[in-house]
């Protein structure tokens, strides 16, 4: 539960920005047609809420000098309605842009889970729990303002400044250009403060990462139980303590980041009115032309109208900026590749019998080797008739989990082949394989859900009478109907709320109402006791009558009866042969055997 657990490190980004530009661009393709009408409607209000300082002019110059009341009602009018409709065309945009944006989001979300449901378990395995969930919440949860709103506010403030620039040019150009002289200079610093705030979202992004998977570990019930019992309560908030600690520092950092110079804009935008009546002054002082009082105040106004659009299409760039660094996390787990594929013509089986066969397979966690003593499996050849069973044994690390792994492609071998009824698992359909192979490992998993939720998960069109059925032939069902809420009973955090027992036989009766033809039993009885382990082997048994079981073992009790025992060493097949081949060889499961006995029989302590 330390926040510096190795984990899975993804693959450097492309600094191609031009590209993750495109990219991002690309996401808002499918709704491009509302995409369109929210820049019509911004276009519009653009136009609409420009039209308010040349109704201003006419009124300072012309309806009250003139003593025309008429006029001035209507021109007070005009600019009334101007700001109705443009107040009408900007909730009309807003809605729009957020539908738009939320669709995307919703796309990235599932984008993101769909390849995660296909990353091989290797990946898994490597990479801390909170860090996925920290991509999927934090980093798409903190492109919501981007993905939401930045689109129209680039349409909206690029439109603003553009048709306010051009009304500016028609009252007076020389005004315009002392006005935009300083252009140049903002554009400069909201680049440099959106590179700033890029890197510091970056780096607090890995930050929230880093908590939200500390939390995931500590607060769940095995985390909870275990700092408990270790005493490490205490250690663990002073952990947190550190951990939330750097993350304010970082948001501090990220929310002050480019304020000064931002602020400078701001005041600079503000001051301008007065640059603009100095200059204007100066210039009738000096002999210049004049302008009249109407033009002066109507361009002050576009002037001012100028200063908001201006500081938000700044602040859309250095938003823009910042969102890089959080869609480039979201793209380097859409870009990780995906080992464990369905081939482009796949091979559908109607009906399973169930025949397995290894043929000569290799496996190796690390990159292919040449040196087998740096594979998991080594040259496996076995073959288990429909119907038959297979016990496999060995010592801890010798690749028993690996081999029963392979079969329902969990994990792809490295070399040779794994085969169903003659057919590679590599060439099967993910559906047909599903149907296939069913898993019962020693860490049984149950959702936050009650007991029938549980169940009906392996088959959701199952009824509860199929449900009760694969309960009674796990020997769970009475257990179930003894508990005030039935098959109602919600079983807690990962099942918490049964023992260990209990949910084997549960996942036992899950795996039962799907009904596989093949069946993996994963140490699925290891640590139990005796009179526990008793009853969930009879279920087990009934679960095993007319399936090809490969049983993976620690207590060699559970395996006697099988067909066939298979002793691996190092990833070989050291010994295979029935329980009384085996033992008159007096080889290696002999000593195995032995050692079963010894732990089997040792006292209660």
């Amino acid at each position: 539960m330390r926040p510096d657990t190795p984990e899975w490190t993804p693959p450097p980004a492309d600094p191609d920005q031009p590209a993750q530009v495109r990219r991002i661009l690309r996401l808002f393709r499918p709704y491009r047609g509302r995409l369109a009408l929210v820049g019509l409607l911004v276009a519009a209000s653009s136009l609409v809420s420009v039209a308010s300082p040349f109704l201003l002019r006419e009124i300072l110059d012309t309806a009250i000098p003139q003593g025309r009341t008429g006029l001035l009602s209507l021109l007070a009018l005009g600019m009334i309605a101007a700001a109705l409709v443009s107040g009408v065309f900007g909730v009309l945009q807003t809605l729009l842009s957020t539908t738009v944006g939320q669709r995307v989001m919703h796309d990235l979300r599932t984008a993101v889970y769909e390849r995660l449901q296909r990353m091989p378990l290797a990946f898994f395995t490597r990479t801390r729990t909170g860090e996925v969930q920290s991509r999927i919440a934090n980093d798409i949860g903190g492109m919501q303002a981007t993905v939401t709103s930045t689109a129209t506010s680039l349409v909206s403030n690029l439109t603003s400044v553009v048709a306010t620039v051009v009304a500016m040019l028609a009252l007076d150009w020389r005004l315009t250009a002392v006005s935009l002289l300083l252009l140049p200079l903002f554009v400069w610093i909201s680049r440099r403060v959106g590179q700033e705030r890029k890197k510091i979202t970056s780096q607090r992004q890995k930050q929230m990462a880093a908590m939200s998977a500390m939390v995931t570990e500590s607060l769940s019930v095995s985390g909870i139980l275990l700092g408990r019992t270790m005493g490490r309560s205490d250690s663990l908030t002073a952990a947190f303590e550190r951990e939330s600690e750097r993350l304010v520092g970082l948001e501090v950092r990220a929310g002050m980041s480019g304020r000064w110079r931002m602020a400078t804009i701001g005041v600079i935008m503000a001051a301008m009115p007065a640059v603009i009546y100095w200059a204007a002054g100066i210039a009738m002082r000096g002999g210049g032309p004049s302008v009249s009082l109407g033009t002066l105040v109507a361009f002050v106004s576009l002037q001012q109208g100028l200063f908001r659009p201006t500081v938000g299409l700044l602040s859309t760039g250095v938003q823009i900026q910042t969102s890089l660094a959080l869609f480039q996390r979201i793209f380097e787990y859409l870009d990780m590749p995906v080992d464990i594929t369905e081939p482009a013509e796949p091979v559908r089986l109607p009906e399973i019998r169930g025949e397995v066969r290894f043929d000569g397979v290799d496996f190796a966690y690390d990159p292919p080797s040449a040196e087998p003593a740096r594979r998991t499996l080594s040259g496996v050849d076995l073959t288990i008739p429909a119907g038959g069973s297979l016990a496999v044994v060995g010592p801890t690390g010798s690749g028993k989990s690996t081999l029963g792994y392979l079969v329902p492609r969990l994990y792809d071998v490295t070399g040779g082949r794994v085969m169903i009824d003659g057919v590679d698992v590599r060439e099967l359909d993910f559906d047909t394989l599903a149907r296939a192979v069913g898993v019962v490992s020693q860490e049984t998993y149950l959702f936050h859900a009650s007991v029938a939720e549980n169940l009906r998960f392996a088959r959701p069109d199952a009824t509860d009478e199929e449900i009760a059925e694969a309960a009674r032939a796990a020997q769970i069902h009475d257990h179930i109907m003894s508990l005030p809420d039935g098959y109602d009973t919600l079983v807690g955090e990962r099942g918490y709320r049964f023992s260990g027992g209990e949910k084997q036989r549960l996942a036992l009766a899950r795996t039962i109402l799907r009904d596989p033809p093949v069946l993996i039993l994963d140490e699925a009885t290891s640590a139990l006791d005796t009179r526990t382990e008793h009853a969930v082997q009879q279920a087990i048994d009934a679960l095993s009558a007319g399936r090809t079981t490969i049983t993976i073992a620690h207590r060699l009790s559970t395996v006697r009866g099988a067909d066939r025992i298979v002793v691996l060493d190092a990833g070989c097949v050291a010994e295979q042969g029935t329980h009384d081949e085996l033992l008159a060889a007096d080889g290696r499961y002999v000593a195995l055997v032995r050692g079963d006995a010894h732990l089997t029989s040792a006292p209660a302590a």
